[in-house]
């Protein structure tokens, strides 16, 4: 069997469909499996040992005839767009497995009915377990790291100052989707000074887009050693090796929180507008913070009254989460 897997197109629900890839390759043991995935998203699954290989499509109408002359017989469709459909029927792949969702259900040889009120990560185990392809072990998503993929992270983090001996702590103020997501700066700002009062260092990481958050950050920072910033200087990869000389992650709901837990990482994170029951890092060493708030979760970009589910969500609380998990 030749089969391929058409990945989620964001970081964090790339993370979280790996217990249903691996459920795959515990069901089809001798197959060749590979992961077709956003050029962003690509390095991702080239850290998973189960997965053969991996094809970047950055352009879907230019990776048919390529995706074709692989002659993959089946595709299994995470995401839940029609145009991932049609570029697996356009590439002629003859079995094609995915929810019958966005009106795609004619272009499926085996379409499932998505189920609601899941976590992200069951959402997707649920669709291989009804194609006949799921196990019933719990598994957590896993990633491994080459020792040059370390060494490159440890070598970032000396360039811009770290000596090797202090504890370091990742932190990531951004937060894709609207500004509702995000903790306060200022709030952040307090943990890390908090933090190095205790000898812990802060490595600030995120994309491009959380450099403004970053800066901010920093600015509103008043220990002596100033947190180190990566903020939009990292490909996964590098960022991995970072991450891999990191204690722990303080974060907001994002991305980076699954990337980080999938390496092992205990996560600190602050939940506001979204629903930690669905997207909560999985596994048993992370805290999940919440705001009682009448409003939450609202799933917003942007805050219309006054923000209190972030807000609400108390320093010292967060601080002491931290320090639990270093």
């Amino acid at each position: 069997m030749r089969l391929l897997v058409f990945a989620p197109n964001w970081l964090g629900d790339a993370v979280m469909a790996l217990p249903a890839i691996a459920d795959v390759r515990q069901h089809m043991a001798d197959a060749t499996i590979d992961v077709a995935a956003r050029p962003s998203i690509a390095p991702l699954f080239a850290m998973v040992p189960f997965v053969n290989h991996v094809i970047a499509i950055e352009k879907p109408d230019r990776s048919v005839d390529h995706i074709r002359r692989a002659h993959y017989q089946a595709a299994l469709l995470l995401p839940n767009s029609f145009n991932t459909a049609r570029l697996a029927w356009r590439a002629g792949i003859p079995e094609r497995w995915g929810y019958r969702t966005d009106f795609r259900s004619l272009l499926l040889t085996r379409g499932v009915w998505a189920p609601t009120r899941l976590h992200q990560t069951e959402y997707y185990r649920h669709l291989v377990r009804t194609l006949g392809l799921g196990g019933t072990t719990v598994i957590e998503p896993s990633l491994a790291l080459t020792d040059s993929q370390r060494e490159a992270g440890a070598a970032m983090l000396s360039e811009q100052g770290w000596d090797g001996r202090v504890p370091l702590v990742a932190v990531a103020p951004g937060a894709a989707f609207g500004g509702a997501k995000r903790w306060p700066v200022h709030s952040f700002a307090a943990v890390i000074d908090g933090l190095a009062a205790d000898g812990v260092r802060a490595v600030l990481i995120g994309a491009a887009a959380d450099r403004a958050a970053a800066t901010e950050v920093l600015l509103a920072t008043t220990a002596s050693h100033v947190p180190l910033n990566l903020v939009g200087r990292t490909d996964l990869p590098t960022l991995a090796g970072v991450l891999a000389q990191c204690r722990a992650l303080l974060t907001n709901d994002s991305g980076a929180m699954h990337f980080a837990a999938a390496l092992g990482l205990p996560i600190v994170v602050m939940f506001g507008p979204t629903r930690e029951r669905e997207t909560h890092p999985i596994g048993d060493r992370h805290a999940v913070l919440t705001s009682r708030v009448w409003c939450r979760p609202c799933m917003l970009r942007e805050c219309p009254l006054t923000h209190r589910c972030m807000t609400g969500i108390g320093v010292d609380g967060v601080l002491a989460a931290t320090r639990a998990r270093l």
